[in-house]
């Protein structure tokens, strides 16, 4: 939610993978790129690689912190 806020307020992604996934649409590649993150986590789980969905949370928080601080930023200037 946090990136297509961004979107909304002229960020740009910094991913190439997500920015190439957001040629079909921002919200089409956010989603798609969320549907890929969700299959990396099941295939984590069927391996039985807990630890790797530790670290992929943490990833994902600093992403959604990130995302706060420009959205932040776009609205203060």
């Amino acid at each position: 939610m946090t990136t297509l806020i961004g979107f909304r307020l002229g960020a740009s992604e910094a991913s190439p993978f997500v920015r190439l996934l957001t040629t079909f649409g921002p919200v089409t590649g956010v989603l798609l790129s969320k549907g890929i993150a969700l299959s990396l986590g099941a295939a984590c789980i069927q391996i039985q690689r807990m630890h790797l969905i530790r670290w992929i949370n943490y990833w994902f928080a600093s992403l959604v912190v990130w995302n706060m601080a420009m959205i932040f930023r776009a609205l203060s200037q």
